[in-house]
C-alpha cells in the first residue's frame, strides 16, 4: 500500500510540474520551464522506476530495490519540481515562493542522489544482498561519501543559479577536499557497482545467472546506447540530439524492467528468445527498407513517368518476399546467435521424420527419452507407457 501511494505521489509531483510549466509560460518565460524534449529521457526513466519500483515493493516489501527504484523515481520528480519551483521563485518572480534557494542546491546535487541510489541498485540486484559480506565497508563508503556530495559545495552552483548563495560553501581547505572526493567516490561507486555484476555472475549458479542476464542485457544496451552518442557526437554534431534522446530513454527505460524482471524471476529463460527476435527484426527491417528503396530507383528508371506504379511495384515485390525473407534471417539469426534453439529444432524435425517410417516401440521409447534428453536438458526424464488391456 505504502509502495503505491508512493507512485501516486510521483504522477501528482508530474501534475505540479506541468502547472509550474504553465505559469512560467503565461509571464512569458519559456525558457525556464522544466518539462521539455531533453526531459523526455527523465520522465520515461522515472515513470518506469516507479512502476517496477512499486511492483517490487509491493510484493517483496523486505527486498530493498523496490524501495530504491521508488526512491529514484521521487528523486527524478524532486528534481523536476525544484528546477520549476526555483526558476518560478529566483529567477521568473524573484522572492515570491519561500525556500527557492534550498530548490536550487538540490537541482545542482541532485546527480549525486541519483548516482548513490542508482549504484545500490545495481549493488543489491538480484538477491537484495551485497554480493558478500567483504562488501560492507564499501556500501558504507559510498554512503557516506554521497552524504559529503549533496551537503558539502567545492563550487558555486551552476547556471542559471550561480548567484544563489549556498550555506556550505568550501572552494579550498580540507572541507573542499572532502566535498571533491565524496563527487569522486559516488562515481566512482557506480562503476564499481556494475562491476560486482560481472562478480556475482561468476559466484553464481544457475537460476542466479539467469537473473542477472537480464541486468547485463539492459547494461548491454546502456553500452550501446553510450557508443552511439560518441559516435554521432564526433560525425554530425548537435544534429543528432534527437538520436541522444532516443539511445538515452532506451537504456534509462530499459534498466528499471530489466531489474524487475531479475528480481521477480519473470520468464528468465525468455531473454534469448528476445534477443533472438530483437536482432532478426532488426536486421528484416534494414534488409526490406533497403530493397524497397533500390527497387523503387530502378523501377523509377525503367518508368519515368509512372513514379505511382514504380512504388506500387516496389510494395508487391517486398510484400511478396516478406515471409521467405523473415524465414532465412530468423534462421541465420537463430544459427549464430541462439544455436541451442537452432541444434534443438533441428534434433526435433529430425525426428518427426524417423518418426514416420519406425515402427518399433522399444527403439521410438529410446528415441523420445534421447531427445527429450537433447533438447530439453532436464534433470530427469522418464516415459510412462500405459499397458494394453
Amino acid at each position: 500500500m505504502v509502495a503505491w501511494a508512493v507512485w501516486g505521489l510521483v504522477g501528482v509531483g508530474v501534475l505540479v510540474v506541468v502547472w509550474f510549466d504553465a505559469r512560467l509560460r503565461a509571464i512569458g518565460r519559456p525558457d525556464l520551464v522544466s518539462i521539455s524534449g531533453d526531459a523526455v529521457p527523465y520522465l520515461l526513466a522515472m515513470a518506469s522506476a516507479a512502476t517496477v519500483g512499486a511492483v517490487l515493493a509491493g510484493r517483496r516489501p523486505r527486498h530493498p530495490v523496490g524501495w530504491l527504484l521508488l526512491g529514484i523515481a521521487v528523486a527524478v520528480i524532486m528534481l523536476g519540481f525544484c528546477d520549476a519551483y526555483a526558476a518560478y521563485g529566483l529567477l521568473a518572480r524573484p522572492g515570491s515562493l519561500p525556500g527557492a534557494r534550498w530548490a536550487a542546491i538540490y537541482v545542482d546535487v541532485s546527480w549525486g542522489v541519483l548516482s548513490a541510489l542508482l549504484g545500490f541498485v545495481l549493488l543489491l540486484t538480484p538477491t537484495g544482498k551485497l554480493p558478500s559480506p567483504r562488501w560492507r565497508w564499501w556500501a558504507w563508503l559510498v554512503a557516506v561519501a554521497s552524504v559529503l556530495s549533496v551537503t558539502l559545495h567545492a563550487n558555486p552552483l551552476d547556471p542559471p543559479y550561480e548567484a544563489v548563495a549556498v550555506p556550505l560553501l568550501f572552494e579550498s581547505g580540507p572541507l573542499a577536499a572532502m566535498a571533491r572526493l565524496g563527487d569522486i567516490i559516488v562515481l566512482v561507486g557506480l562503476l564499481v557497482a556494475a562491476g560486482s555484476l560481472v562478480l556475482r555472475f561468476r559466484r553464481a549458479q544457475l537460476r542466479e545467472r539467469l537473473q542477472l542476464r537480464w541486468v547485463t542485457a539492459a547494461a548491454a544496451l546502456a553500452a550501446l546506447a553510450a557508443a552511439v552518442i560518441l559516435v554521432t557526437w564526433a560525425t554530425i554534431g548537435s544534429a543528432a540530439q534527437p538520436i541522444w534522446e532516443l539511445a538515452t530513454v532506451a537504456f534509462m527505460a530499459a534498466l528499471p524492467l530489466a531489474t524487475g524482471a531479475s528480481v521477480l524471476r519473470y520468464r528468465l529463460y525468455d531473454l534469448d528468445r528476445i534477443i533472438s527476435r530483437t536482432l532478426a527484426w532488426t536486421a528484416l527491417t534494414i534488409l526490406l527498407g533497403l530493397g524497397y528503396a533500390a527497387a523503387v530507383l530502378l523501377l523509377g528508371l525503367l518508368l519515368p513517368d509512372s513514379s505511382s506504379l514504380a512504388v506500387a511495384g516496389a510494395t508487391l515485390a517486398v510484400a511478396a518476399t516478406f515471409q521467405p525473407v523473415r524465414r532465412r534471417v530468423q534462421e541465420t539469426v537463430d544459427r549464430r546467435f541462439n544455436r541451442r534453439r537452432y541444434d534443438a529444432a533441428r534434433t526435433i524435425a529430425a525426428f518427426s521424420a524417423r518418426l514416420r517410417e519406425e515402427v518399433d516401440l522399444d527403439t521410438l521409447s529410446v528415441e523420445l527419452l534421447a531427445v527429450t534428453d537433447q533438447t530439453m536438458q532436464p534433470t530427469t526424464v522418464s516415459l510412462w507407457l500405459r499397458a494394453r488391456a
